[in-house]
């Protein structure tokens, strides 16, 4: 095979298909495909045309026309033969042969695992590079041998489309990938590897198509994309059955298999990223009073925790609220799965460190703990030594109550968020949070620590209307401050309160309300129904 780092050659000049002059689109996989395409090197190009000429005698010599199929005579099989040899004949918008998928895409990762020990430190651009060279190889050596026992084939088209194919299922989702892509879509429910629901963002629940062929390949399919994070690897096996993983698109997978009848996965996909509180103000997720509110208290430093239900918009309000910071301010991000990506906004968060906890593998070292973890207590103390002028903290939904406390300890304007049915009840949901780390964390330390460090939660509503022929809508209905109280509980102010819409509206004011007053806030919206 030739040198993999060579620049890849153009699909269109593999040795079985050039003289046709086929130039397949492979539109199947939307505008994020991985094309093949590129310059060709010209020793390789050569070595093609050479492969092309011996293709083209060996067809007058009597092999089996383009499309038709022959017996096997041989054993001499390689695996991918046994699994169907080539791609099965097709038209444009026809079914790609997702077996020989697989298994080439098994011999392309063995390949690019043993490429990548001697190239240590190669970026993701220069991965896929080295990948495209694997895969036109792969193809390249099939397809001659194919010639050589008589098998079927394929034409420029489907060649292209075989290729997309493998690329996506090395590098990107696979079967997965044009729901991924799909820019309506919202969730992924897989339950098995053909009972799949699709969740758009108008609410409307679609059956969607098998994402594998059997629940075997499913969990492999599950396994590939756990390993292939890059840094982060992360185990899914009976000994760890069960995954969190970001995505390269940023979406969320959560996955559970060996403990659940058949495997089970869901994809969030995060569609708002690149945004900023006056779009979600122009998506009447809130008021402009609300909106030039909560700008202003991150502004002024102070703590907030988001809470709502699963895909309310909680993520989404924080990346837009910390989008208002300064973009030289120097901040740091602490989740269990990058899913803020502010590191992914240079051009709104130049001085940014962001950390991903890591779960370790099953095993256990003399500490009790499993080899390689890094827990998000690891990272806060480490951003400790960062010259941080502030910390956000992920999701919370259980002990990483503790680390969020430590950063809000450390720093004031930290983000979080939790889940919860009401900004109240967010406050319970964190002390049972907090209490689950251990009986050394009482109730009143857990009080006494939101009382001291959250100065605001803001609740958001998530209305489904769509089974009575609505929409689904997402609007901020509460927030309220938060003041040490009698007893080391928390005192809460309604500062904006559920109005006769359930959508927010101004109430009291905090004590604090010339914090605000100083980085620009306009009091007056807190009035008159939020109008000045």
């Amino acid at each position: 095979m030739a040198d993999p780092t060579q620049a890849a050659a153009s699909l269109e000049n593999l040795p079985l298909f050039a003289e046709n002059g086929g130039n397949g689109s492979g539109d199947e996989w939307g505008d994020t495909h991985h094309s093949l395409s590129g310059p060709g090197q010209t020793d390789l190009r050569r070595s093609l045309q050479a492969r092309l000429a011996s293709a083209s005698a060996q067809r007058g010599r009597g092999s089996v026309p383009s499309g038709q199929h022959a017996r096997r005579a041989d054993d001499d099989l390689t695996a991918l033969e046994r699994n169907g040899g080539v791609l099965r004949p097709m038209s444009r918008g026809g079914e790609v042969d997702w077996g020989l998928v697989r298994a080439y895409r098994e011999q392309a990762a063995d390949q690019l695992a043993h490429a990548l020990r001697s190239r240590e430190g190669l970026d993701d651009a220069g991965r896929r590079e080295l990948g495209r060279s694997i895969v036109v190889e792969l193809l390249a050596d099939h397809a001659e041998r194919a010639l050589t026992k008589g098998l079927p084939i394929i034409t420029p088209d489907e060649q292209i489309q075989l290729a997309e194919a493998i690329m996506a299922a090395l590098f990107g989702l696979g079967r997965l990938q044009p729901l991924v892509d799909d820019p309506g879509i919202e969730n992924i429910e897989i339950n098995g590897h053909d009972n799949v629901h699709l969740i758009y963002d108008d609410g409307r629940i679609v059956q969607g198509p098998p994402v594998a062929d059997s629940d075997e390949e499913l969990i492999e399919t599950l396994s590939f994309l756990a390993t292939r994070t890059g840094t982060n690897e992360r185990p899914f096996s009976p000994s760890n059955p069960r995954l969190h993983l970001r995505l390269r698109d940023g979406s969320r997978l959560a996955a559970t298999a060996w403990i659940t009848p058949r495997p089970v996965a869901v994809i969030r996909k995060h569609r708002l990223t690149d945004i900023g509180i006056k779009e979600l103000v122009d998506l009447d997720m809130l008021s402009p009073a609300a909106a030039a509110f909560l700008a202003s208290a991150v502004r002024a430093r102070k703590s907030l925790v988001v809470s709502g239900a699963q895909g309310a918009g909680k993520t989404t309000l924080v990346r837009a609220l910390t989008n208002e910071l300064d973009p030289m301010e120097r901040i740091g991000t602490i989740e269990t799965e990058y899913e803020l990506h502010l590191h992914d906004m240079p051009d709104r968060h130049k001085r940014i460190v962001a950390w991903e906890a890591r779960p370790g593998s099953g095993e256990r070292g003399p500490d009790g703990r499993a080899v390689g973890e890094i827990t998000l207590d690891d990272l806060v103390f480490d951003s400790l030594r960062m010259n941080l002028s502030r910390l956000i903290v992920g999701e919370v939904r259980g002990r990483e109550v503790l680390p969020m406390f430590k950063a809000m300890q450390s720093g004031a304007g930290s983000l979080s968020t939790t889940h919860a049915h009401s900004a109240r009840a967010a406050i319970e949901r964190l002390v049972t949070c907090a209490m689950e780390a251990g009986q050394h964390v009482t109730e009143s330390f857990a009080y006494r620590q939101i009382a001291e460090h959250i100065d605001l939660i803001v609740q958001i509503e998530l209305v489904d209307d769509s089974h009575s022929g609505g929409k689904r809508s997402r609007y901020i209905s509460e927030i309220i401050a938060i003041e040490p109280g009698e007893h080391g509980l928390p005192a809460v102010t309604d500062v904006f309160q559920p109005g006769p819409d359930g959508r927010a509206v101004p109430g009291t004011p905090p004590i604090w309300l010339g914090d605000l007053e100083r980085v620009g806030f306009n009091p007056r919206l807190l009035d008159h129904g939020g109008v000045p």
